[in-house]
């Protein structure tokens, strides 16, 4: 399968996410910054939501540049991924909206649960494609930490208890969410702003 033509079809999607969500953020209709203010939910979440998407284009990016061939089953588990992020600006919408609400909040937080498993599991296809013949690509793909940080044990309890938290403290599913995007746009590979 042509490389490049599933990574422009995920290009696309990602191009039109964003501007989706951006469409969401509502236009005050007082001419005043406390009017703008009013919507600060939603412009938290649409900006951890916007740091989400090209936290995940950067790492799904550096991930096709890599890898030597695309198989039927890397495509499928892309298109996987491409679903659950679709969901993106409708859980984003909801989760500004009710920042304090327990089932926004919950359901923001397992559409990014979603999006981690799809994201590993492509990463994993991605490795197996390469793993025979290019290994190099295989343990380049296992040492990024979008993919180091869902496979660890660690990522899964703390991820529990803040499913617990989320009953306690709503808002804990965006800083959640912020933490772990952070630390993945920070921790990169070296090489992944050389690759062309």
């Amino acid at each position: 399968m042509n490389k490049g033509r599933v990574e422009a079809f995920t290009d696309a999607v990602v191009a039109i996410l964003l501007t989706i969500m951006v469409l969401e953020f509502k236009t005050p209709d007082e001419p005043t910054f406390a009017a703008l203010a009013a919507n600060w939910s939603y412009l938290v979440a649409y900006l951890i939501s916007f740091l989400f998407i090209g936290v995940a284009w950067y790492n799904h990016h550096y991930m096709f540049a890599l890898t030597k061939r695309v198989t039927k089953r890397i495509y499928w588990t892309n298109n996987l991924w491409i679903l659950v992020m679709a969901m993106l600006p409708v859980s984003t919408a909801w989760a500004g909206e009710f920042i304090t609400d327990v089932q926004p909040e919950l359901f923001y937080f397992i559409i990014f649960t979603l999006w981690a498993l799809a994201y590993a599991v492509l990463s994993f296809e991605v490795m197996r494609a390469n793993r025979k013949h290019n290994p190099e690509v295989a343990q380049k793909i296992r040492a990024m930490s979008a993919y180091r940080i869902h496979a660890n044990i660690w990522f899964w309890l703390v991820w529990i208890g803040v499913l617990g938290l989320i009953f306690v403290w709503p808002p804990i599913s965006l800083v959640f969410t912020l933490i772990e995007l952070t630390i993945m746009a920070v921790w990169t590979p070296q090489d992944s702003d050389k690759l062309f």
